[in-house]
């Protein structure tokens, strides 16, 4: 049986994310592991509203600063004793992977499997698969 150290779940406030933040909860305690808790701000149509909304930017880092403290409390109230929170902007596809992964020298990575349909997974891609294929440690993908 591996011993994960590390446990990295990404969360975006979807019933998905909570299923996997549930999940990685329960992995972290089970094995005395450091629990990160990330979120990426997709900003890729942020060109097209900043325009018409300035303050975009602020109140998504705002949102994911709140989001991620709900997530930390929760996790502590489970038990947890190490718990950090990362909040990045970009591509979620590699953001998780290539900055907060590496940055914490994470061994897991829970993530909810996609909500998107399967046209638009043909033509975006989902994030779960994109992680599955580029992570250098083992993914767990939860439905």
């Amino acid at each position: 049986m591996i011993n994960y150290k590390v446990i990295l779940v990404a969360v975006d406030g979807s019933e998905v994310a909570d299923k996997a933040f549930q999940k990685a909860v329960g992995l972290a305690k089970q094995n005395e592991a450091k629990l990160i808790i990330g979120h990426v701000v997709d900003t890729s149509s942020f060109s097209l509203i900043e325009p018409y909304d300035s303050g975009i930017w602020e109140r998504s880092q705002e949102n994911a600063e709140a989001l991620l403290k709900d997530y930390a409390k929760k996790a502590k109230d489970h038990g947890l004793a190490s718990v950090e929170t990362s909040v990045k902007n970009g591509s979620p596809k590699r953001v998780i992977v290539k900055d907060i992964a590496s940055a914490y020298e994470v061994d897991l990575i829970v993530i909810g499997a996609t909500g998107i349909g399967a046209a638009e997974r043909f033509l975006l891609g989902s994030v779960s698969e994109s992680i599955t294929r580029y992570a250098s440690c083992d993914v767990y993908v939860v439905r």
